[in-house]
């Protein structure tokens, strides 16, 4: 199918990206790297009257350190997120979500404030964003807005991001001096997305127990979730197999899984224990 007619503008600016959006009264779109927004289109699950086109705004680009986090600006693309030097060495779960996204033209053009408004419940990248606590920073017409990845995806492409603000940047916290992150993930093998993934951070005391654990969940449920139970399952324990086995079995615990023609119900809970194990496991390899 192709899409329905709409208006085209290009912004150069936040400032004038928001006041496009004020002017189209909410029939406008924010178009970055038009992988999630664009097939929608032209399937008209959606149908917006006006795409504004927010690419070239270079301030919400690029990766730095602001004390125990990293900032990532929204427009960062997938392949730049995945081979930068700070996220390569603090965030490994990070840049191994980024490096496993589609194929190496979605990982081109696809961005990371993308990814996460559009809040594809089997994305990769969710799965980081609620296991390293990320913030995400909203530019809207009356100033900013900081929203924590645990309240901002509320369902199936559907998240807290208002009607007229736009996502400028997302940080992720820097697990603790020699704690490891991780993601692994069991991909549907025609799409690439996740039928079930797993970010999980892991560190432990000088005395061999667990004083960090971190498990953040996509594909599963409605919306990725962070693992709390299998946390505790972890914390103040060494990560021996028997712990890890215990761990796993609650990661899936609190939450209905979904079903579909991928995955039934039962299957997917099966995989979030197998691949929590599996990601723990890596972590102290």
């Amino acid at each position: 199918m192709i899409p329905d007619t709409f208006e085209y503008a290009r912004a150069g600016s936040v400032e004038e990206a928001l006041r496009m959006l004020k002017e189209a009264g909410g029939e406008a779109k924010l178009l970055a790297g038009g992988h999630s927004l664009l097939p929608m289109m032209k399937m008209r699950l959606t149908s917006p009257g006006k795409l504004i086109d927010i690419s070239r705004i270079r301030e919400l680009r690029g990766v730095r350190r602001e004390e125990d986090r990293l900032v990532v600006g929204a427009l960062t693309t997938h392949r730049q997120v995945a081979g930068d030097p700070l996220v390569r060495e603090h965030l490994p779960a990070l840049a191994e979500a980024a490096s496993q996204i589609g194929d190496l033209q979605v990982r081109n053009r696809g961005t990371v404030g993308g990814n996460l408004a559009h809040a594809d419940p089997a994305s990769d990248l969710p799965a980081v964003a609620v296991a390293l606590e990320a913030e995400l920073e909203v530019q809207g017409p009356d100033g900013k807005q900081t929203f924590g990845a645990d309240g901002f995806f509320l369902g199936p492409l559907i998240t807290a991001l208002p009607e007229d603000g736009l996502l400028t940047s997302v940080s992720f916290a820097i697990p603790p001096e020699g704690a490891k992150s991780t993601y692994v993930k069991f991909p549907h093998p025609a799409s690439g997305y996740a039928v079930v993934g797993v970010a999980a951070a892991l560190g432990t005391g000088a005395d061999g127990t667990v004083n960090y654990v971190r498990i953040g969940i996509t594909g599963a449920s409605d919306t990725a979730y962070r693992a709390e139970a299998a946390e505790q399952a972890l914390l103040g324990k060494k990560p021996t197999e028997e712990t890890i086995r215990e761990a796993a079995a609650r990661a899936a615990e609190g939450r209905e899984m979904n079903g579909d023609l991928f995955a039934s119900s039962g299957y997917r809970r099966h995989l979030v224990q197998v691949y929590t194990a599996r990601a723990l496991r890596k972590l102290l390899g």
